[in-house]
């Protein structure tokens, strides 16, 4: 498994190519464990989704489970930011 540092996620970049689902996962388990960043469940689960949109497996199920824990308005408010992030990127 590769190890990313990253600090600036919305503006990183993998190999200079837009970022893979590998890496959006990354930042999915950085956020929901809270390595190196405040814990931020809204946020992990906006990594999580733009990783299963771009074909990580795993996301799928980390996202479900993550959403479990997450209050509805929550949810509504990751699924926000991942549109937004995927409109501009």
């Amino acid at each position: 498994m590769a190890r990313f540092e990253v600090h600036e996620a919305e503006m990183a970049a993998m190999g200079g190519q837009v970022n893979s689902g590998d890496f959006y996962f990354q930042l999915g388990i950085t956020y929901s464990v809270g390595r190196g960043v405040p814990t931020d469940r809204v946020a992990a689960h906006k990594w999580f989704n733009l990783a299963a949109a771009e074909g990580n497996t795993s996301a799928i199920r980390y996202r479900q489970e993550l959403a479990g824990e997450m209050s509805k308005a929550d949810i509504c408010e990751a699924l926000r930011q991942a549109r937004e992030y995927m409109r501009v990127h």
